[in-house]
């Protein structure tokens, strides 16, 4: 794992958009397949799918940083009780929460906005749905990201990606199995 460790180091937004290109993709691809909606493959459509998880991944090493001076500054300025920065727990939550309120909306419809570029089909069906993660999924996942060291954090939230992929999926066909029952 040292050269994992050294990589993402030395690297950081390489190594995020590389770790998102390929599990953000893999997990889309699963989510599609396993609720029998996955299109002809179209290897333009690949690239382009793996370049926005790859904008994505950035995107996300950026806001990962910032939340964490964000949360930081809200304690310094009193706006937050001192145990949001001497408690790690505290501090995970409080940056996954303010990171996910601010930052994940944004993130959720710009995602929509370049898959529907890429796609030519302006549709933001479930966007409601999409949005809803930030509070079931994202929150308690990026907290315990944010409890493990950062070397690791983006690695974490990129397989995070793939997790939601294929739960997504699951809940889709386990409501149209029941649907046409």
């Amino acid at each position: 794992m040292e050269w994992y460790i050294n990589l993402v180091d030395e690297y950081p937004l390489i190594s995020a958009a590389v770790q998102f290109a390929i599990l953000g993709t893999i997990g889309e691809y699963l989510s599609k397949k396993l609720s029998r909606s996955l299109p002809k493959f179209q290897l333009k459509m690949l690239l382009s799918k793996m370049a926005i998880w790859a904008f994505l991944g950035v995107a996300i090493k950026f806001a990962f940083i910032g939340f964490e001076g964000f949360v930081e500054a809200l304690v310094r300025e009193g706006l937050l009780p001192g145990i949001f920065k001497q408690d790690e727990l505290a501090n995970a939550f409080a940056r996954s929460f303010s990171m996910n309120l601010q930052f994940g909306p944004f993130l959720i419809l710009i995602h929509r906005f370049l898959d529907n570029l890429v796609a030519w089909n302006w549709s933001w069906k479930r966007i409601g749905s999409a949005l809803m993660t930030l509070l079931w999924f994202w929150t308690p996942a990026h907290t315990l990201t944010f409890l493990l060291p950062r070397s690791y954090q983006i690695g974490l939230a990129a397989i995070w990606s793939l997790v939601l992929g294929i739960i997504l999926a699951y809940f889709s066909t386990g409501k149209s199995t029941t649907a046409t029952k």
